[in-house]
C-alpha cells in the first residue's frame, strides 16, 4: 500500500482496495468485418447470456451485390452447429470440407447471417466459387431488413438440400428444379431434433459424436 507503506497480502485494512481500471473489450475478428451499412441486432437473449445475432441493412443495398469470400476452418467435421445458420463446404484439392466457425475469431461477419425459412425473407444466395463460398443478394435490400440466405440451385445439390426460388424479374431465366427432398423430416435419435435434409442431420450428429 502506498499510503500506509505496507506490503500486504490482499487489500489494505486502512485505506480500503485499489481502484480497478479495466482494459477496453476488443471487438471479435468477424464484428471487426462487418460492412459499415451493416449492422448486428440482438433478435434472442437465451440461457447463459448467449446472444441470438442477426445481419441488417443501414441503408439500401443493390440487387446483385456481392459479399466474401466466407471466413471459416476448414474440417472434415462441425465443432459449433447452429440450426439458424447455414451449413457450408467447399470442394478442396478432391476433399469436401465445412467451413467451420467455432467462435467468432475464425470468421468474419457472414457467419452470423441466419438461414432464410421461406421465398419471401430470402435475400441472399450462397454459392461455391474457385474454392470459396460467397452471398449475392437476389433482390434490393430495404434498410432495417435482415440479411437471410439459402444455397443456390447448384450450391443446394452439392450440399444435397432443397432450393428456395426467388420470384425472378420477367428477362431473367428461373433457376433449374432440383430433386425434392422426402416430405418425411430426418430425426435425430439422440434428441429428437428434425432435420430437412440427411446432410444437415448428420452435420448435427457429428456433435453428439464429439461429446461423447
Amino acid at each position: 500500500c502506498e499510503d500506509c507503506g505496507k506490503s500486504l497480502i490482499g487489500e489494505c485494512k486502512l485505506h480500503g482496495p485499489l481502484i480497478r481500471a479495466k482494459d477496453r473489450a476488443i471487438p471479435s475478428r468477424a464484428r471487426l468485418t462487418l460492412p459499415h451499412y451493416l449492422t448486428l441486432r440482438v433478435l434472442e437473449l437465451r440461457a447463459g447470456n448467449q446472444q441470438i445475432l442477426g445481419v441488417f441493412a443501414k441503408k439500401e443495398i443493390q440487387k446483385r451485390t456481392q459479399f466474401g469470400p466466407y471466413v471459416g476452418q476448414l474440417s472434415t467435421k462441425l465443432t459449433c452447429y447452429d440450426e439458424s445458420r447455414l451449413v457450408l463446404q467447399v470442394l478442396k484439392d478432391g476433399g469436401k470440407y465445412f467451413l467451420d466457425t467455432p467462435n467468432e475469431d475464425c470468421g468474419n461477419w457472414m457467419m452470423f447471417v441466419r438461414l432464410a425459412r421461406n421465398q419471401e425473407e430470402q435475400t441472399l444466395v450462397a454459392y461455391q466459387h474457385c474454392g470459396e463460398v460467397y452471398f449475392t443478394t437476389v433482390k434490393p435490400i430495404e434498410p432495417h431488413t435482415e440479411l437471410k440466405v439459402w444455397y443456390a440451385a447448384d450450391y443446394a445439390k452439392f450440399m444435397e438440400a432443397s432450393a428456395v426460388f426467388i420470384k425472378e424479374e420477367s428477362d431473367v431465366s428461373p433457376l433449374p428444379p432440383v430433386a425434392k427432398e422426402p416430405i418425411d423430416p430426418w430425426i435425430c435419435s439422440s434428441c429428437g431434433s428434425t432435420f430437412a435434409t440427411f446432410a444437415l442431420l448428420e452435420s448435427h450428429q457429428c456433435i453428439h459424436k464429439d461429446r461423447v
